[in-house]
C-alpha cells in the first residue's frame, strides 16, 4: 500500500516557507522509537506553493544545486526592481521525513550565503537575467553557472561563470561571465541543461521563429569552458518533442526530459510536459495533466532527487490564482516510468 507523507509545519498544515540554501535533514529519526519507514516519499497528491521565497512579483526559473547535503537554490525574480527587470536571487530548501510516523516537513527560506551572493552579484546585469543552471564538472573540477542575459542588441544570449568549489569561509575566484559562443546566435537562447551522462547538452532557441528544443554533443576531451567558448556549431532540433508552437525550458534528469509548451491540446497557456528517453530516442511528450497544469501558465520545471526518497520532486512556476502575485514557485512529488 502506498503511504502518503503529510506536510507539517508549526502553525501551517501544508507549508513551504522560502527557498534559499538547501535540502538537508533527509530523515528525522527518533532514537527512542523504531524505524517504520526506511525511505520517504515526496508528496505527489498536492502541489505546494513555496511561499517563503515567493513574492508579490514574478519568481521563476529555479536552479537546484546539491552541495554537501544542501540544495542551494538560485532563481530569477523581478522583485528587486518592483516588477521591472529580472535578476538572480538565492534561496535554500530544507526537508525531512520522520522515520517513525512518516510525516514530511518542508521549509523554504530566503538566505544570504556569502559565496552565492558573490556569484549572483557577478552574474546579474543591467538587463534581464534568466534561466540559471548550476552544475559541477568532474572533467576540470569547476562549478559552473550558465544563464541567459540580455545583450546590447536586446536578444538573450547564454553566459557562463565558473569557480573552484568553495570550502569553509573562503570565497574562491569567480571567472566570468563569458559568452557561450558555441551556442549563441542573433536570436534568443536559454535554459541550458546537460543530460545525465554529461555527453549531450539541451537548450531552447527561437532562431527559426517559434521556440524549439535543441541538442548538441559535448566533446568530453575538452574542458567545459573551452567547449562553451569554441566556435559556433549548428545544433540539432529534438523533433520528437518539438511542435509547431513554442517548446521551451528543457531540463533533463536521467532518462526524463521536462519542459513547457503552449501547443494545442493542453489545459491552458503553457503546460508542463515530459518525455522519456528509450532506445536512443526521446518519446512523444506526455502532458502532466490537471494534477500539475492549470488553465493558466506553468513554466520552467526542474527535477530534484534524494536517495532517501522513493520518488523525485519537481519545482516549477505558475501564474495561477492563489499565489502571492505574478509567477510563484511550486513544489510537488513526481514519478517517471522509465
Amino acid at each position: 500500500m502506498k503511504r502518503v507523507l503529510n506536510f507539517v509545519s508549526p502553525g501551517i498544515t501544508v507549508s513551504i516557507m522560502a527557498v534559499v540554501f538547501g535540502a538537508f535533514y533527509v530523515s528525522c529519526k527518533k532514537v527512542e522509537n523504531p524505524i517504520k519507514y526506511k525511505r520517504g516519499i515526496f508528496n505527489d497528491s498536492v502541489t505546494v506553493a513555496l511561499d517563503g521565497i515567493n513574492s508579490a512579483y514574478d519568481d521563476y526559473n529555479m536552479s537546484l544545486y546539491t552541495l554537501e547535503g544542501s540544495d542551494i537554490l538560485v532563481f530569477s525574480s523581478n522583485r528587486n526592481s518592483a516588477g521591472g527587470q529580472f535578476d538572480l536571487v538565492q534561496g535554500r530548501l530544507t526537508y525531512c521525513f520522520d522515520q517513525t510516523n512518516g510525516l514530511f516537513n518542508l521549509e523554504a527560506n530566503i538566505h544570504n550565503d556569502p559565496f552565492t551572493s558573490s556569484l549572483i552579484e557577478k552574474a546579474n546585469t543591467m538587463g534581464e537575467d534568466l534561466g540559471p543552471n548550476r552544475f559541477f564538472s568532474s572533467v576540470d573540477g569547476y562549478e559552473y553557472l550558465i544563464l541567459s542575459s540580455e545583450t546590447e542588441n536586446g536578444d538573450l544570449d547564454m553566459f557562463y561563470l565558473k569557480n573552484m568549489p568553495a570550502y569553509g569561509t573562503a570565497i574562491p575566484e569567480i571567472i566570468g561571465p563569458n559568452p557561450v559562443t558555441r551556442l549563441n546566435t542573433t536570436a534568443n537562447e536559454g535554459y541550458f541543461s546537460f543530460n545525465f551522462a554529461r555527453d549531450t547538452a539541451y537548450f531552447c532557441s527561437d532562431i527559426d521563429g517559434n521556440f524549439n528544443i535543441y541538442m548538441i554533443k559535448y566533446d568530453e576531451k575538452s574542458s567545459i569552458s573551452s567547449w562553451l567558448e569554441s566556435d559556433y556549431e549548428t545544433p540539432i532540433k529534438v523533433d520528437s518533442v518539438n511542435s509547431d508552437y513554442n517548446d521551451k525550458t528543457p531540463f533533463v534528469y536521467y532518462r526524463a526530459m521536462v519542459f513547457s509548451s503552449d501547443r494545442p491540446g493542453g489545459i491552458g497557456g503553457y503546460d508542463l510536459y515530459y518525455s522519456i528517453f528509450k532506445d536512443g530516442n526521446w518519446g512523444a511528450p506526455i502532458n502532466f495533466g490537471p494534477s500539475v497544469n492549470t488553465e493558466y501558465n506553468e513554466y520552467r520545471p526542474i527535477i530534484g532527487f534524494n536517495s532517501s526518497y522513493t520518488n523525485k520532486f519537481m519545482i516549477f512556476s505558475s501564474d495561477r490564482p492563489g499565489g502571492k502575485g505574478g509567477y510563484d514557485l511550486y513544489f510537488r512529488g513526481v514519478s517517471f516510468d522509465y
